[in-house]
């Protein structure tokens, strides 16, 4: 056990200072025209969505600054965890190496006491299905698919002393906890899911959109499923998206039979249109 004045040291402080201020850069960093296929978007995806983010990755919808936020955030709480690992006596190596899997390339975390760890900050909602063990049932954005990557690109790593699974070390960003997943790899799967992506991304055209709509209440709207909604594409999935800001959130509908009113049933709903102007139609 280290000793209290141990924690967290003066060296630990800067170190941990160094990697924030190195992943802020790099998440504020201006789109690139150009972009591949990486480690970091194996989970299943619309094929369209897939082919716009290599073909074509300067038309992805703008993020808004709060978005901006969170992610930083986001950063700033993993770095933060990764340090408290090396403070309380782990073995912490490999951090953002690159791996490169079958031609795809990704960083992961790190290594954590020779397993590969990948640090996820979650709502309480995402960290609840942590602790239950349903993530696999629900990796909507593809994590594990992400893990399985980084695992079996990392296999000749000598520094990698668990061969066959991973770890995610998720942390709830409201209230701090902790939980660790462990994630048998899936070397079959991930291999075939880069071969699949692979043949999507090879052809001249974006193929068809399979992004998940449903219908939105009962007045035959329809709108975007929860994770085609974080589509960066989506309006390259649906030119003719609307998206109307209710008091919870945006909502993308790809079918408006009725205009979005308000509780009052009088005054409409706003709208804005993809750069995020406001749109007046009423």
């Amino acid at each position: 056990m280290l000793e209290k004045e141990q924690w967290f040291t003066d060296d630990l402080s800067k170190e941990f200072s160094g990697e924030v201020g190195s992943r802020l850069v790099e998440s504020f960093r201006p789109r690139d025209e150009v972009s591949n296929l990486r480690l970091s978007q194996m989970g299943v995806r619309c094929p369209c969505q897939l082919w716009h983010s290599v073909h074509s990755p300067m038309a992805a919808e703008r993020l808004p600054g709060w978005v901006r936020i969170k992610f930083g955030y986001g950063h700033i709480l993993e770095a933060l965890i990764i340090a408290m690992a090396k403070a309380s006596g782990h073995t912490v190596t490999g951090e953002q190496d690159e791996i490169i899997l079958d031609g795809v390339k990704g960083h992961r975390d790190c290594i954590i006491d020779g397993a590969i760890v990948d640090v996820k900050s979650c709502s309480s909602r995402q960290f609840e299905k942590y602790k239950a063990k349903l993530v696999a049932t629900s990796d909507s954005f593809g994590y594990l698919d992400q893990l399985d990557g980084y695992v079996v690109g990392s296999a000749l790593d000598p520094r990698v002393e668990v061969k066959d699974r991973g770890y995610i070390l998720a942390v709830d960003k409201t209230l701090g906890h902790l939980c660790l997943y462990e994630h048998i790899a899936r070397e079959e799967s991930i291999r075939q899911r880069i071969r699949h992506f692979r043949s999507i991304i090879a052809l001249d055209q974006p193929p068809k959109c399979t992004c998940e709509t449903e219908p939105d209440g009962e007045s035959g709207n329809v709108r975007l499923g929860v994770t085609a909604s974080y589509n960066a594409f989506k309006y390259q999935c649906f030119p003719h998206l609307r998206t109307f800001l209710y008091a919870n959130g945006p909502r993308y509908l790809t079918k408006v039979v009725k205009r979005p009113m308000k509780v009052d049933r009088r005054t409409p709903i706003p709208e804005i249109d993809r750069h995020g102007n406001f749109v007046y139609n009423y």
